[in-house]
């Protein structure tokens, strides 16, 4: 008798980070790679935009720390990452991902896939860089009222100092951790309602502290996006290329949730 198997109705997709182990690390391998691969097109398009050479012979002979991409020149020829080259970036990332997924995956793990773009692009992408985008804007208006209404030291000395510049970024600090829970808290009531409304899959999944965790591409938005202009944002603004190879990641991964083989 063949032995079939038998998928749950029940998927549930952790918003887009639930750990799935069936593929083999050489699978996962190609996986990270083509979520590489669909962010290029993207990345060259911002890069020559900005004046960088997309010849091979020249970005080869180019300093890595040069490289459109990494290149760090807060007044200079860089590739700003704010809310629409992010969300363009990840998307071409998840779609490199499931292209990845469907070439080295079952046939039979496609549709999951597909359910995963959605999950990605809307729950842990555009939501996410949304809430982010809208809070910096509104932190943006009381920036010096907020930073001038904060406690100071009066005592001089090297730890003063430190400590009064912590002071007078707090509310920067909370601002960009309140605005990614809020978007991370959206993406996942967005990928819930995905499921529940255009697959017919109920989920009912509430946030868990671990769910924080794998959001180091969300983080990297928020920090770059909540710090505009500034040193601190344009370097960590580097980072973000490979930050959304995640979503990606997680796109061509995705498999359907199983039971044990009948």
């Amino acid at each position: 008798m063949i032995n079939k198997v038998s998928l749950n109705n029940n998927y549930n997709p952790n918003f887009g980070h639930e750990k799935r182990t069936n593929m083999t690390p050489k699978q996962k391998a190609v996986v990270l790679m083509s979520s590489a691969a669909g962010m290029t097109p993207v990345l060259a398009v911002l890069a020559k935009r900005k004046g960088f050479s997309l010849n091979p012979k020249n970005i080869i002979n180019t300093p890595i720390k040069d490289w459109a991409i990494f290149k760090y020149a807060p007044k200079g020829k860089a590739i700003k990452y704010d809310a629409i080259p992010i969300v363009a970036v990840a998307t071409g990332s998840v779609l490199g991902g499931y292209a990845g997924g469907v070439l080295v995956d079952d046939k039979s793990q496609r549709r999951a896939k597909k359910r995963e773009i959605l999950n990605q692009i809307l729950g842990n992408v555009i939501v996410p860089v949304s809430c982010v985008w809208t809070g910096s804007e509104l932190y943006g208006k009381f920036e010096n009222r907020l930073k001038a209404a904060m406690p100071q030291f009066k005592k001089s000395g090297k730890y003063t100092r430190i400590a009064n510049k912590c002071l007078r970024n707090l509310p920067q600090a909370v601002a960009t951790i309140a605005s990614l829970c809020v978007g991370i808290f959206c993406g996942n009531k967005v990928s819930n309602y995905i499921n529940e409304q255009v697959y017919k899959r109920k989920v009912d999944r509430n946030i868990r502290a671990t769910d924080f965790a794998p959001h180091v591409d969300d983080l990297c938005m928020a920090t770059s996006m909540m710090n505009k202009g500034s040193n601190f944002g344009d370097k960590i603004g580097r980072v973000i290329p490979l930050a959304l190879i995640v979503p990606g990641y997680q796109t061509g991964i995705a498999q359907e949730s199983r039971t044990e083989l009948l």
